[in-house]
């Protein structure tokens, strides 16, 4: 692991577990034993390198994303195995991050939600394409469309007024999304094989 990799791994743990706004760039020098001038040099401002932590992140978990793809073979399977890199993140405090991004930086928020969506629905896609070979998938939907609609369903935890997030937790919000996305794009062989994994 080279050293800007190293810096960005361990910058975006701390925007992960305190938020955009709440991390100064005077924590950040502290926590790397840098001065403040030093970090300035690499960076402008903390904006510049917000955006480079979130592009970060967003290649880290699509590269873990399609490992999974390309190493498990079935593509019912695929969707419900679980990641620890993932799970660390999406069980960490990354709501607060995401809700400071919103509030405070919404520009670059809406810029990496977008590009996210993008490479998060290719993932998608290339598993419907799967699942579909494998007799699994339904053939009547727009592969493209019904990936982003997933996207923004698991996305608007966050940012829904319709969700109390103190009596729904992330968890089991996500498996109802990911339930209800399955039960729509799988054919009735699809839902034999999605029944046996709901009653492991």
């Amino acid at each position: 692991m080279d050293e800007k990799t190293i810096f960005l791994s361990k910058a975006s743990e701390l925007f992960i577990n305190n938020g955009a706004k709440s991390v100064t760039m005077d924590e950040i020098a502290k926590e790397f034993g840098i001065s403040k001038k030093t970090l300035y040099q690499k960076y402008k401002n903390k904006e510049e390198l917000l955006e480079e932590v979130l592009e970060y992140k967003i290649h880290e978990v699509i590269d873990r994303l399609q490992y999974l793809d390309d190493n498990v073979e079935n593509a019912i399977e695929r969707m419900f195995c679980r990641d620890e890199e993932i799970d660390k993140v999406s069980h960490s405090n990354n709501n607060i991050l995401i809700r400071q991004l919103l509030k405070y930086y919404p520009t670059i928020f809406h810029k990496h939600m977008l590009n996210f969506s993008t490479k998060f629905a290719e993932v998608l896609v290339h598993n419907i394409e799967k699942g579909r070979n494998q007799g699994l998938y339904r053939e009547d939907f727009n592969a493209e469309i019904y990936a982003k609609i997933f996207f923004q369903l698991v996305m608007s935890y966050d940012s829904s007024p319709f969700f109390d997030t103190e009596v729904i937790e992330r968890e089991y919000f996500v498996q109802e999304a990911l339930l209800l996305y399955m039960n729509a794009i799988t054919n009735e062989k699809g839902k034999e094989v999605l029944k046996s994994l709901h009653q492991k």
